[in-house]
């Protein structure tokens, strides 16, 4: 028989992961450090400045810098401003929310012995959001030429019919799991597409291999709807010292979160007369939790009192991650000058094995020139390889032609942010400029990002208050499936930071 029919709970555990893709790898690679409104307001360009607790998440011998031991708190506003175009039609997209993103404490123990060169150690943990997955926008438009109808035909053409529907006697439920278990999620989604009525058999026997479309001709009404919910959070805790009050070296050791979900809705309409089917909605769930872990190394010297210099490496972050989908279909068809609603809903969570997903690493070089107490001028420059993120085990076959994929697909990205600051009394006035390169090779897909920040601090002596306005944009090319249905909606975002930090020596 074509599968062993088994109890559905509702769970399935499938040994065949395909629900990941070149994307995920990128969304997960990708560190947005949030931080403190200093670190903000000059753009992040901190690798050889330290003396600010997110300047830690850059090079770990930031810390050293701290003369008294130190503690902020800072919280946000973010504002994400897009405009969507699919085919015919532009819609504007916007999401905010507000939310502590970023919290720690650095402790300063000054060595008791006069000869000693190792002046100083420091002990700190920090908190910082290092990406924000809060998205919601809707693309509406005409598709001149492809259907959603080809996103389940290309999952059923060469499978078996016997691999893709339902025995006699056994619910939708209990085929899915069934199914799902046995031959895993492309088996499911021509499952989807057969009990739904936008494939049919060529022949109706066990062992056809051929379909035909039930959805054909021309200009198809689309409308998608994307909302994820989420964060990716890095909790640091570092150890670093001072030599000679000169050199500076520091240590991470990073634990990080990744809490993900995601919706995408779909609903086709179409008036053809060659198509049975007239109209499909199709909703696709997705939660992801994950833990990694990572480490940092870096230093920073005085080659004079003004002028520093820093050099820090950000190892791979190791996840592990797990995986729930679920899914739900509807569909409109002709039968016998009626109407007929076909409704597909499972009711079942897939539930995929843990998998390994290794970022790559990346190396920061800085210089900063420090005007005595009126101000300062910072440059980082950053090198990450995309193409060395690598889903894992290895040996698994899938896994092992995607890492081909986003060899194939991904690049090196250069990074480099520069800021200022200006002091005048309690008053320190700061500016910065950022730019990323794209981490894919076709920078068209995923464009790079731009931004600029401005900040305004005030001292009241061991408390500090200083707030920061960020701006940055960037272009992506959103594909809305994978096989089938590729067609892209061009998202055109601008993202608006406000953020407020309260900084205090302990």
């Amino acid at each position: 028989m074509k599968k062993l029919l088994m109890l559905s709970i509702g769970l399935i555990s499938t040994s065949l992961i395909l629900a990941q893709d070149i994307t995920d790898a990128v969304r997960y690679s990708m560190d947005e450090i949030q931080g403190t409104a200093r670190f903000r307001a000059m753009s992040g360009a901190f690798g050889a400045l330290g003396g600010d607790m997110s300047s830690v998440n850059i090079n770990p011998a930031g810390s050293a810098i701290f003369n008294n031991s130190h503690a902020s708190l800072t919280l946000g506003y973010f504002d994400e401003n897009s405009d969507v175009t699919y085919f015919n039609s532009t819609r504007n997209a916007s999401n905010s929310n507000f939310d502590l993103n970023q919290l720690g404490a650095a402790f300063v123990f000054r060595n008791m012995n006069p000869n000693s060169p190792w002046g100083k150690f420091t002990m700190s943990m920090a908190y910082d959001r290092s990406a924000d997955y809060d998205r919601d926008w809707l693309a509406i438009g005409t598709n001149p030429n492809t259907s959603i109808g080809e996103y389940f035909y290309n999952y059923a053409d060469g499978l078996r019919l016997d691999e893709i529907s339902a025995f006699p006697g056994e619910t939708i439920s209990e085929a899915y799991n069934d199914i799902g278990s046995i031959y895993g999620f492309g088996h499911q989604q021509a499952f989807l597409g057969f009990e739904g009525y936008i494939i049919d058999p060529v022949q109706d026997t066990d062992d056809n291999t051929q379909y035909i479309r039930n959805i054909n001709g021309i200009n198809f009404n689309q409308q998608y709807s994307f909302a994820s919910r989420g964060y990716n959070g890095k909790l640091a805790f570092n150890l670093a010292s001072s030599y000679e009050d000169k050199l500076f070296f520091g240590l991470n050791l990073n634990a990080h979160f990744i809490d993900y979900e995601r919706s995408t809705f779909l609903r086709e309409s179409n008036s053809n007369a060659s198509s049975n089917v007239s109209q499909v909605d199709f909703e696709n769930n997705l939660l992801t939790t994950g833990s990694g872990f990572s480490f940092q190394l870096g230093g920073i010297a005085k080659l004079t009192e003004e002028f520093r210099v820093g050099l820090s490496y950000n190892s791979p972050t190791w996840y592990r991650i797990n995986e729930e989908t679920s899914q739900y279909l509807a569909s409109t068809r002709s039968e016998n000058g009626s109407d007929i609603n076909q409704v597909i809903n499972p009711n079942v969570i897939n539930i995929f094995p843990e998998y390994k997903l290794q970022t790559p690493s990346k190396i920061t070089g800085s210089l900063a020139y420090v005007f005595g107490k009126q101000g300062l001028l910072s440059f980082d420059y950053s090198i990450k390889d995309y193409a060395n993120a690598e889903f894992k085990p290895t040996s698994d076959v899938f896994f092992s032609g995607l890492n081909n994929d986003i060899s194939d697909a991904l690049d090196t990205a250069t990074s480099y942010r520069i800021g200022g600051e200006y002091r005048h009394k309690q008053f320190s006035f700061r500016g910065g400029y950022r730019f990323e390169e794209s981490p894919y090779r076709d920078d068209t897909f995923f464009g790079d990002l731009t931004g600029y920040s401005l900040g305004l601090g005030y001292s009241f002596g061991n408390l500090s208050a200083d707030i920061a306005f960020s701006q940055s944009e960037r272009d992506i090319n959103y594909q809305l499936y994978n096989v089938g249905l590729t067609d892209s909606a061009l998202i055109q975002s601008r993202f608006t930071d406000v953020v407020l930090t309260f900084a205090f020596n302990i």
